[in-house]
């Protein structure tokens, strides 16, 4: 056997422990006492090297399309505005592939509250599970589309987000979203979520 063929198996090996440190490495990295500490969930790090040397440190090009922060009431909504109408023409071209045809159905679920079929529950969508419109926007800024994070442009989230708030009825399709608009609509599910008030750690709304 060559070389090449024993490489390639404990090159997959160890990416296998990036991507699954635990329990995996542990129970790899056996005595008796380690055995032990894997049985109760605990990982011994003593026996781990702190990096494998796959990968390479993000860029600030890389990192600050995603670097941003919408909050429930608006602040860090960014300059720029759009409409439901331009929102239309980039969903059909980027987004109805895994969201269907006007945001129901497709492979990764509707955006779009519909009238359940008889029997069945209302699915959770957009306009009657999420909470705050602004967070919205920060999602799409921040994740979509799916193959190319953080590659739209303000006016395309704003547009998009005025698009999805319109299909929904929470939004006017002649409205304009920027950041002074988009934070007075009120989401209908958003009485349904209690703020975590909780101190002594992170604190979550």
């Amino acid at each position: 056997m060559s070389n090449a063929w024993l490489v390639l198996p404990v090159g997959l090996f160890v990416a296998v422990l990036d991507l699954y440190p635990h329990p995996i490495a542990g129970s790899l990295f056996s005595d008796t006492s380690q055995a032990d500490r894997s049985r109760k969930g605990v990982l011994n790090t003593d026996s781990l090297p702190t990096r494998f040397g796959y990968g390479k440190p993000a860029s600030a090009v890389q990192i600050t399309p995603l670097d941003i922060d919408v909050r429930p009431d608006g602040q860090g909504l960014p300059a720029g505005s759009g409409t439901a109408t331009t929102g239309a023409v980039i969903f059909a071209a980027k987004c109805a592939a895994c969201h269907g045809a006007g945001g129901v159905g497709g492979p990764n679920g509707s955006l779009v509250t519909t009238t359940p079929a008889p029997g069945k529950r209302t699915e959770k969508v957009i306009g009657n599970y999420w909470p705050y419109a602004t967070t919205v926007f920060d999602y799409i800024q921040r994740a979509m589309p799916f193959s190319q994070p953080g590659s739209l442009t303000n006016e395309e989230v704003y547009s998009l987000t005025a698009y999805l708030l319109t299909a929904n009825k929470l939004l006017d399709e002649k409205a304009v979203l920027n950041a002074q608009t988009l934070p007075k609509i009120v989401m209908p599910a958003q009485k349904l979520f209690v703020p975590d008030d909780r101190k002594a750690g992170p604190e979550i709304h």
